[in-house]
């Protein structure tokens, strides 16, 4: 998909197609662009109550000019109260539209959809990102029956005087998108091919491409580190783990980092605590914490921001095996601590722990850990919010108001020292779960213990890294998030 700006009359752009606003009241918003023939029949069109009232209704519907002989309209209510999630779902359902046809170029006037709540810039952010987002396909393992990725030259249409904020808008929206490709495109590899080397490999690839600095510890380099945590997990696979690294320092030598670090579970059986067999499948999503940091490493790398920032993931499968760690056992984390494993399959905590304390000797400004960390999760919050919880209030707030200007919003949970009770061992500092009750509190409870020397903040996007069903696949979420709070941290510095 190929996007230009043209800051011409629309009559004077050629394509096969064009995307006009409709407000409540039948008005077309760029009627005065639009020739008095072609405005009649579109007029006499809406007064059929053809394009549903309902914001974001899409009608395809024939011109009579051969400018644009093919016109979809879009209804976008109130147009003062159009908001940035109404708008978003509006070009998706357009974008549903030009699937159904054979189209190679479409206009989108810019200026039609912007109000006090979507700028410029923003409403090409959501364009980009809608139009890319609902054209992604993965075929890359099918013979047959491929179904083609959306691929059309589309002209965002502007006016000299917002060329500025189009081009900002164009720029983020398409390096966002990139990054969110990049993590469906991991997510949905199957697990024999998105191992942990691959993972490795791909982040070797970011920093040849963006001229960031990849480590990639093996086995031998990570015992040496202590990771026992980690190293557990890791005893059930013939897979050998990595510890990845990835840096990206293009800010003020003296500026602290930021940190984010991603869960990498390949595959997750289970363990030893082996998982139902129905929907296992999908346990290759299980690393989709380091999927999203990797996306948004590569959206950082496009934007070349300036910041510095590391990446971390450790990575590794969880299998049942002979030699697989065993409910019961007690381990030895990076920090020193040890860590009584009662259930093999809450692993995910057991490899971010040791991430955590190896975090540390950056000296970080904030880390983030990303996880599909709980099925309480879950239970909490269903598909639509990823949780966040943190030692520090500030940063949620951050990561919250990101969310909301992302489209990919957060719920911060609470994380009282009542939960840490529930962590509680007869036999080693800590059990690596809590029990039912509050499961993902204690799970970041968990965490938080790794978590003392800086401000922290977790997000478990267990609901909202893939959807299942015959939308499975993955989300690509949340990279717009995490690339937004980057975004404004720019501005904050």
């Amino acid at each position: 998909m190929k996007f230009t700006i043209k800051t011409d009359l629309i009559t004077k752009i050629s394509a096969d197609i064009i995307t006009l606003a409709v407000n409540d009241k039948n008005q077309i918003l760029c009627e005065k662009q639009i020739d008095a023939v072609t405005l009649k029949h579109l007029n006499n069109i809406l007064r059929l109550g053809d394009l549903n009232k309902r914001t974001g209704s899409s009608l395809l519907v024939h011109g009579v000019n051969y400018k644009y002989f093919r016109i979809i309209l879009l209804r976008i209510g109130v147009h003062a109260d159009l908001s940035p999630k109404e708008f978003f779902k509006g070009i998706v359902n357009v974008s549903n539209e030009l699937k159904k046809i054979n189209v190679t170029k479409i206009i989108f006037p810019i200026n039609q959809f912007v109000n006090k709540l979507i700028t410029e810039k923003a409403t090409t952010e959501y364009l980009v990102r809608a139009l890319v987002d609902s054209g992604y396909k993965i075929n890359s393992l099918k013979t047959q029956n491929k179904s083609k990725a959306a691929d059309f030259q589309v002209f965002l249409q502007t006016n000299k005087s917002s060329l500025k904020e189009t081009k900002q808008g164009l720029k983020n929206g398409q390096a966002i998108a990139r990054g969110v490709s990049l993590t469906k495109d991991l997510g949905n590899l199957p697990p024999n091919i998105c191992t942990p080397t691959y993972l490795a490999s791909e982040a070797k690839k970011l920093a040849r491409e963006y001229k960031m600095k990849a480590t990639v510890l093996d086995q031998k380099q990570i015992e040496k580190l202590k990771m026992g945590s980690f190293l557990a997990v890791a005893k059930g696979s013939r897979e050998e783990p990595k510890f990845i690294v990835l840096e990206h320092k293009k800010g003020s030598k003296n500026k602290k980092p930021i940190v984010l670090v991603g869960k990498g579970i390949t595959f997750d059986a289970g363990g030893i605590s082996i998982k139902p067999s129905p929907d296992m499948d999908e346990m290759k999503y299980d690393m989709g914490g380091a999927a999203t940091v990797l996306g948004v490493m590569k959206t950082v790398g496009e934007l070349n921001l300036s910041l510095n920032i590391i990446m971390v993931v450790p990575t590794c499968e969880n299998l049942p095996d002979g030699k697989a760690v065993k409910p019961g056992d007690i381990v030895k984390s990076m920090s020193g601590q040890t860590i009584e494993v009662l259930n093999t399959d809450a692993e995910g905590r057991l490899i971010l722990c040791d991430a955590l304390t190896y975090s540390e000797r950056f000296k970080p400004e904030v880390v983030i850990d990303v996880a599909t960390l709980t099925g309480a999760c879950v239970i909490a919050l269903g598909h639509h919010i990823s949780a966040v919880f943190t030692n520090y209030d500030p940063l949620a707030d951050e990561l919250r108001s990101a969310g909301e200007i992302a489209l990919d919003p957060v719920w911060q949970m609470p994380m009282s020292d009542e939960y840490q009770l529930q962590l509680n061992s007869n036999f080693a500092d800590m059990a690596n779960i809590g029990g039912r009750a509050g499961g993902s509190i204690t799970a970041a409870c968990f965490l938080s213990r790794f978590a003392k020397k800086y401000n922290w903040a977790h997000l478990d996007i267990a609901g909202t890294a893939w959807k299942s069903g015959k939308e499975k696949g993955s989300t690509g979420r949340p990279v717009s998030l995490l690339s937004q709070f980057l975004i404004q941290r720019i501005k904050k510095n």
